[in-house]
């Protein structure tokens, strides 16, 4: 079973050193920054018009503002349909991300191992998966939304392990939406301190090269904080059964 797997190569796995995984983050940034420069983009680009959307009931009701009213108090109705309205956009626009990220992740590893294979960034958009991506899309927004309401912290404590979802699903796409969850949190939970760490001192590094590069750099160098993600995936897990067709495909033509 893959989650019983899973959590033994966790649960075994060697402590890792911050200054090694930091050091290959840096090298395998140098290979992929402009992918993800590129996986950036993408994302800002496919939602930028889910953003627009909003802003159609706003206009809708400054056109006609007596809508949000009922009997002189707010139409429950309207409330109802903003709710729902604002929960499929949430939905919609972290499944890109989801699915942007994975793929990002996905090329690290194909780069990382010198595979001559060409950059799918919509890998995870197929139709194999695509259902998958609308289903944890939903489940992160649920566990966000029950950590915040325990005052905050717990949602702290959970950003690691909801980081690592991204890593899981990029390279097992094929396993339940409950086992890669699962996985997420156990190898979140195990490698919290050091995931954490690494990525406080990588985003900050990223943000500040980005700002000493006139700001439009932070762009090209945000994709740094998320690299030492899958580092500590590949030390932990590794990729021996993880199964990737494209990869065998190429690799072997």
């Amino acid at each position: 079973m893959f989650i019983n797997e899973f959590e033994t190569k966790v649960n075994q796995a060697k402590s890792l050193d911050f200054g090694i995984i930091f050091s290959e983050s840096i090298e395998l940034f140098k290979k992929v920054w402009l992918q993800g420069l590129v996986t950036l983009l993408l994302t800002v680009v496919i939602i930028i018009p889910f953003y627009l959307i909003i802003y159609i009931p706003l206009i809708a009701l400054s056109i006609n503002p007596e809508m949000i009213h009922a009997n002189d108090s707010v139409n429950p109705l309207f409330i109802i349909g903003m709710v729902l309205f604002f929960m499929c956009f949430g939905t919609v626009a972290s499944a890109v991300s989801i699915g942007m990220r994975s793929a990002f992740y996905r090329i690290c590893k194909l780069k990382d191992s010198g595979a001559l294979v060409s950059d799918d960034y919509f890998y995870y958009f197929k139709k194999p998966y695509f259902m998958k991506l609308i289903v944890l899309s939903v489940v992160i927004m649920l566990i966000s939304l029950l950590a915040t309401l325990l005052f905050v912290l717990p949602l702290f404590y959970a950003i690691i392990p909801l980081s690592f979802i991204n890593v899981v699903f990029a390279f097992n796409p094929d396993q339940s939406v409950s086992d890669i969850i699962k996985a997420s949190f156990k190898l979140g939970t195990k490698k919290w301190l050091i995931a954490f760490g690494l990525m406080v001192v990588c985003g900050f590094l990223a943000e500040i090269i980005g700002v000493m590069m006139c700001f439009i750099g932070v762009f090209v160098t945000v994709s740094f904080a998320y690299i030492p993600l899958y580092i500590i995936y590949k030390e932990v897990i590794g990729f021996e059964n993880s199964e990737d067709e494209t990869v065998s495909i190429e690799t072997l033509a």
